[in-house]
């Protein structure tokens, strides 16, 4: 029989997912805010023609001004050398994510660059790999194959209603824009940029272990990736594009506003905090369900050229990539958690089980 004491603490504490619902809907609110950062960036980008490089840098700048006053990496206990040197390389990689993804954002739209950083779960593939277990790798060489698959099926334009082949009605060119079938060379671009943002996020979780010491080293790291991004933008303003206004930059309040505090501030403590009370990470078929009908909603506002059907398949077929493609992280995490309710620990609100690369 159950003890007296052990009935009321069961009637006292309230459900798992009953505590962490307000977690999930402020997370779901901040991504939803960062898409419509990223689409009114896409809008911006298409109808003046500025640069890339220089839209990034102006607003990657007042966000590592605002990162360095809200976290002050300076003071507290003083961070080691392993810990600062892998932050500044950090900065690069990030910088090296920022450009390839703005790139990718401006030539092929806001429904690819976004889904694009899901690939990123590859690197799941990669640890199979280096892990050795043929069950696992299996799953995880299929994971990728169904990802792949969802990329190509994007290329080709299946999430657009001009060229999915579930899309039968007539558009009115005037209200929607009409997108073009990329192919895989250009979808590349994305693709990169997506490996290469799941690559300093694994970085940042390695150098940091505590949540504290991971936001002040992120200070550092923005904060780096500015001054990496710097000699790019000036470079872009005197030399210019051809394709681009010659270093032009006009100024469009929300779409600066917007990026700098929804796209960089608020979608890093958002993610945060899935990764340290959610254990969601941002490669996982939760976090892709959540961002799907962001997206979803953000072309219909924006009266894109849009097909919900073709959508919903590629985001289906990328969605179980991502969940085959994370199978031996996401078994460890289960083992982990369960040795935990076993031994009694799992209540501990310190205690984080390990994340999925």
């Amino acid at each position: 029989m159950m003890s007296p004491n052990h009935l009321s603490d069961d009637r006292g504490s309230p459900p798992n997912h009953f505590r962490h619902t307000p977690l999930q809907i402020i997370h779901v609110v901040a991504n939803f805010l960062r898409i419509w950062s990223i689409y009114s960036m896409f809008r911006y980008l298409s109808q003046t023609g500025a640069s890339v490089v220089l839209f990034l840098f102006t607003c990657l700048a007042p966000a590592s001004i605002l990162f360095l006053i809200l976290q002050k990496p300076w003071k507290g206990r003083p961070l080691s050398n392993t810990q600062v040197v892998p932050s500044i390389i950090n900065g690069f990689i990030t910088t090296l994510y920022l450009v390839l993804w703005g790139k990718g954002l401006k030539s092929c739209g806001p429904v690819r660059a976004i889904l694009g950083e899901y690939s990123g779960a590859v690197l799941g593939v990669l640890s199979a790999v280096l892990y050795g277990r043929r069950g696992h790798l299996w799953k995880k060489i299929g994971g990728l194959i169904a990802m792949c698959a969802s990329f190509y099926l994007l290329s080709e334009g299946w999430a657009t209603a001009t060229y999915s082949p579930f899309s039968w009605e007539d558009r009115d060119e005037s209200e929607a824009q009409t997108e073009q079938v990329l192919g895989l060379k250009q979808m590349l671009i994305p693709i990169i940029a997506g490996i290469l943002s799941a690559l300093r996020r694994v970085i940042a979780r390695r150098v940091s272990i505590k949540n504290q010491l991971k936001r002040r080293l992120h200070a550092l790291t923005i904060a780096s990736a500015t001054c990496f991004m710097f000699p790019i933008a000036m470079w872009d303003v005197i030399i210019g594009s051809p394709s681009e206004s010659n270093g032009k930059l006009p100024f469009s309040a929300w779409a600066f506003f917007s990026t700098i505090l929804f796209g960089n501030i608020v979608i890093f403590y958002a993610d945060s905090i899935a990764e340290e009370r959610l254990h969601m990470v941002f490669s996982s078929p939760r976090h892709l369900m959540a961002a799907s009908a962001c997206i979803i909603v953000m072309e219909i506002v924006y009266k894109m050229d849009f097909s919900l059907t073709g959508f919903v398949i590629c985001s289906l077929i990328l969605g179980f990539g991502i969940y085959e493609a994370t199978a031996l992280e996401r078994s460890k995490k289960d083992s982990i958690r369960n040795s935990k309710l076993s031994s009694g620990e799992f209540d501990n609100p310190t205690d984080m089980s390990s994340l999925p690369t």
